[in-house]
C-alpha cells in the first residue's frame, strides 16, 4: 500500500460526506471500486447506520461503515469455519480499537459532545454550519485511513 491509495480513500469519504451521505455511507462508500460493488448498492446498504445507528447515537456510523467494509473483506467464510470466524472478529477488533485510540470513543454521542455538537435523534439539515461545526468529515476521513492500512493493502 502506497500514501496515496489511503488519500484515496480518505479523500473519497470525505466527499461523500460533504454530498450529504451519513457517516457509514460515506465511510463504506469510499471502497465500493475495492469490492466490485457499485457505489449505490453500498450507499442502500449503510442508509440506517447513519446517526449513531439510526439516529440513536450510539456506534459512530464512521466505524459501522469500517465493520462493514471489514466484513466484506474477511466475511466470505464457511459458518462452520470457527478460526475464520476468529479472524474477521480479530480485524474488527483492531479497527475499532485504532479508532477508539485516536478519538476516546466510538460512541457518536460521546464523539460530538466532546465537539460541542448538538446529537439530535433526527436527521439535522446540511448547510455550512454543519459542516463547520462537526467532527464527523474528520472521523469519516480517520476510518477510511483505518480501513485503508489494515485491510486495503
Amino acid at each position: 500500500m502506497n500514501t496515496q491509495d489511503v488519500l484515496t480513500h480518505h479523500d473519497r469519504a470525505v466527499a461523500l460526506f460533504m454530498e450529504g451521505y451519513n457517516c457509514a455511507q460515506a465511510t463504506a462508500g469510499a471502497f465500493a471500486d475495492d469490492f466490485g460493488i457499485s457505489r449505490e448498492s453500498i450507499l442502500r446498504m449503510t442508509a440506517g447506520f447513519g446517526g449513531g445507528i439510526g439516529g440513536l447515537r450510539e456506534k459512530c456510523g464512521a466505524v459501522s461503515g469500517m465493520v462493514f467494509v471489514t466484513g466484506l473483506y474477511a466475511g466470505d467464510y464457511n459458518p462452520e469455519d470457527a478460526e475464520a470466524k476468529k479472524r474477521l472478529y480479530d480485524l474488527v477488533k483492531e479497527v475499532n480499537a485504532e479508532f477508539t485510540e485516536r478519538f476516546g470513543t466510538t460512541c457518536c454521542r460521546e464523539l460530538l459532545e466532546k465537539a460541542e455538537c448538538p446529537a439530535p435523534p433526527d436527521p439535522s439539515e446540511r448547510n455550512a454550519q454543519y459542516y463547520a461545526s462537526r467532527p464527523c468529515a474528520r472521523l469519516v476521513g480517520a476510518a477510511a485511513e483505518i480501513i485503508s492500512k489494515k485491510i486495503i493493502r
